[in-house]
């Protein structure tokens, strides 16, 4: 049996996939008596799940008439795609955010499976065995920049 946090992700993931915008409004309290869960557990899929990283930008509104308005950003044709993944990526960026847009960016069918393993292969830890993380890391990001920007091309 899936877990609930698991299951959260699902539903808001469907609300949002039938969204015409790609954009809902829901309440934190609402959802969370939906699943009888706290709303902590609301608060903790969003954060771990729905991330910038992933695809996904947050709104939260705190108070009595409080939402939490979530977007699908996805690829469009008119923005410019090399500075979102300079912007995005910047000039150090952990394995799992880096892993974290390749999935993304493989939701949004921009890339193929087999594409999205061999980056993952490209700036994995093995792939950039230093011992020093931080300039691991701004490797990871010279790498995946440079990778992105040829395949937009």
């Amino acid at each position: 049996m899936p877990g609930i946090s698991n299951t959260i992700e699902r539903f808001i993931k469907s609300m949002i996939d039938m969204a015409e915008d790609r954009t809902i409004e829901i309440q934190r309290n609402e959802l969370a008596e939906k699943f009888d869960c706290a709303p902590s557990q609301i608060n903790y899929v969003l954060t771990t799940r729905f991330t910038p990283y992933k695809g996904y930008y947050i709104e939260s509104r705190r108070g009595g008439g409080g939402y939490i308005k979530i977007i699908k950003v996805g690829i469009d044709e008119n923005e410019d795609i090399n500075t979102i993944i300079l912007e995005t990526i910047g000039e150090s960026i952990t394995k799992n955010k880096a892993y974290h847009i390749i999935d993304g960016l493989l939701e949004e069918d921009f890339i193929s499976s087999r594409e999205r393993d061999i980056i993952k292969a490209a700036i994995g830890d093995r792939a950039l065995n230093r011992e020093n993380a931080a300039i691991r890391n701004e490797l990871r990001a010279d790498i995946l920049k440079n990778i992105l920007l040829i395949l937009v091309k």
